[in-house]
């Protein structure tokens, strides 16, 4: 059975905040989501802005962002591979779509990392994902040692391919791969702007090459994390086959997110004034 996400979402840039585990209390986070000025009066058609905050904060920032009509969407920073059953500490994307979130970010190299999650545990959430009509945001890229070896294509086409491995088509849903040099996350060394594009361009190579019937369609897209700053974002975003970022750390600086935002903006008008 095909199942479709409710709509299509087409921005020309997309910003995905990973707050991660912060910040400790929720009246922080709620004077944070308050201090980011998602500005209600700009028009932001052409940018979506993706909060992904811890789950405890999920429904009360969802509530809100709508009661000060904030242009964000809400994603979670994971989910369980079940929709209920007796898992222990576990979220489902079911409960996370009855919330009101939208997005769900699958396979983060940190819980990969810290949390041994595997390809195949990764294909089961993907799956209940888009079963659940939310749209992941996956994660893939290489380790330091991996790059230094030039393995890095390998690595990205082996997780892209298992990680999708469930599902048979993609056609008529909405997907986010976010290219994340595990080397470059929280580092501060950033990968350069031509390796990011070079490794960008492979990915929708690959995706296109799996699921041939991606070709003209544009609910697919792929973002660049790891170590983005309001210094180096426009070096990104400015090709325009890098379709937005993935942002951590700077995420929760509200000056730094403040510029970030402005920075994509501009590049979403951009990009939309060319067609």
């Amino acid at each position: 059975m095909t199942i479709q996400n409710s709509k299509l979402k087409i921005p020309s840039k997309i910003i995905v905040a990973n707050w991660k585990m912060n910040p400790a209390s929720p009246k922080e986070a709620d004077m944070l989501l308050k201090r980011i000025w998602i500005n209600k009066d700009k028009k932001l058609a052409n940018l979506e802005v993706i909060i992904a905050p811890p789950f405890i904060y999920l429904e009360p920032l969802l509530l809100k962002a709508k009661s000060l009509r904030l242009k964000a969407e809400f994603g979670a920073q994971d989910c369980f591979w079940e929709n209920q059953g007796a898992y222990t500490g576990e979220i489902s994307s079911l409960m996370l779509k009855n919330l009101g979130a939208e997005y769900v970010i699958v396979g983060h190299s940190e819980r990969r990392s810290y949390l041994k999650e595997t390809d195949e545990i990764i294909a089961k959430k993907i799956k209940i994902v888009f079963e659940n009509k939310l749209t992941p945001v996956l994660c893939v890229g290489e380790t330091a040692e991996q790059r230094v070896k030039g393995a890095q294509k390998n690595v990205v086409q082996e997780q892209l391919n298992k990680d999708l491995r469930e599902i048979k088509n993609l056609k008529n849903r909405n997907l986010v791969v976010a290219y994340e040099p595990v080397w470059a996350i929280g580092t501060g060394n950033y990968c350069q702007p031509e390796e990011a594009l070079e490794m960008i361009k492979f990915i929708k190579e690959i995706l296109n090459l799996n699921f041939s019937q991606l070709s003209g369609e544009k609910n697919i897209k792929v973002l660049y994390g790891g170590s983005v700053d309001s210094k180096n974002i426009s070096s990104y975003i400015k090709y325009q086959d890098i379709d937005g970022v993935l942002v951590g750390g700077a995420s929760i600086k509200i000056n730094e997110f403040r510029k970030i935002i402005d920075e994509v903006f501009k590049a979403a008008e951009i990009k939309s004034a060319k067609k």
